[in-house]
């Protein structure tokens, strides 16, 4: 062991730049992960109930990520359902932190889906930007699997992160629709926000850059915000809607944050989505 060491130490003085600059190398892409995972993502483990506590059916979804990650969520079916709608959710919390916006939706006559990211709930490992990119494949690769031969138009909904999430993928495979919440349009013009540790951000090597993407999705979309909103200002998901092609529509919910718009918004908030879901036809 003493040799091994002797020897190295030889190396380290003789190539010490090399040393230098693998070291730095190592270091940052640690301090790149870290970042990313303490500054963006709040997953938690436990779930703390089901659809059944609402009275809705449900059937647990599994599916595995292109990188091998097991991914779970739930499928809610509704009968005679003309949509789907594939939720992508926010950075915090599980999808059963989700359950009353799920039973909205489903009231609306849609089957609904939503999955776990790799972190969250019980999907296994760690959240990483390009990780989430794959789980959302996962999910769209799930339901043309198991249940696009029933005809449904598929809808993406994206909540905050997830919007960006839904996104990309929008700007990668043919949907229906989509319907985008409280949602920026990229990292770095959010971190601008959050002075002065939003200026870590280009050390964390996340972009979530659904301003570069948006112009590449041309199905219909529904854009919601509220204009009292605290962690995502309304300005960037307006700025996001006006980078959008048609056909799109905006909907400003007047005195809603972040996690009380569907409460502010009240029963305009389904009506506004029934009218949307109605331009899609069967």
């Amino acid at each position: 062991m003493l040799a091994y060491l002797k020897t190295a130490g030889r190396f380290a003085r003789r190539h010490w730049l090399l040393v230098l600059f693998l070291g730095g190398g190592a270091l940052l892409v640690m301090t790149t992960n870290i970042l990313e995972r303490r500054l963006i993502y709040f997953p938690l483990r436990d779930l703390v109930g089901d659809p059944s506590r609402l009275g809705l059916p449900y059937l647990d979804v599994h599916a595995t990520a292109q990188d091998g990650i097991a991914l779970h969520g739930w499928f809610i079916p509704k009968q005679g359902a003309r949509h789907t709608l594939l939720i992508f959710h926010g950075n915090a919390g599980n999808i059963s932190h989700r359950l009353p916006w799920l039973q909205m939706l489903h009231e609306l006559g849609a089957h609904v889906m939503i999955l776990d990211y790799r972190g969250y709930g019980r999907s296994q490992g760690q959240p990483f930007e390009k990780g989430l990119y794959l789980d959302a494949r996962a999910a769209h690769d799930w339901w043309v699997k198991e249940r696009a031969a029933d005809k449904s138009k598929l809808i993406l909904v994206g909540e905050s992160l997830g919007g960006a999430v839904c996104i990309d993928l929008a700007a990668t495979v043919p949907v229906d629709g989509m319907i985008i919440q409280s949602t920026f349009t990229n990292a770095w013009d959010m971190a601008k926000t959050i002075f002065p540790i939003g200026l870590l951000q280009p050390l964390t090597g996340v972009r979530f850059d659904s301003a570069a993407k948006i112009g590449k999705i041309r199905c219909p979309k529904f854009f919601i915000h509220g204009n009292r909103d605290e962690v995502v200002p309304f300005r960037l998901g307006r700025k996001l809607y006006e980078m959008a092609p048609s056909p799109k529509e905006f909907f400003e919910v007047p005195g809603a944050g972040h996690n009380d718009l569907l409460w502010i918004a009240g029963p305009a908030y389904a009506e506004r989505l029934r009218t949307f879901l109605s331009r899609i036809g069967p």
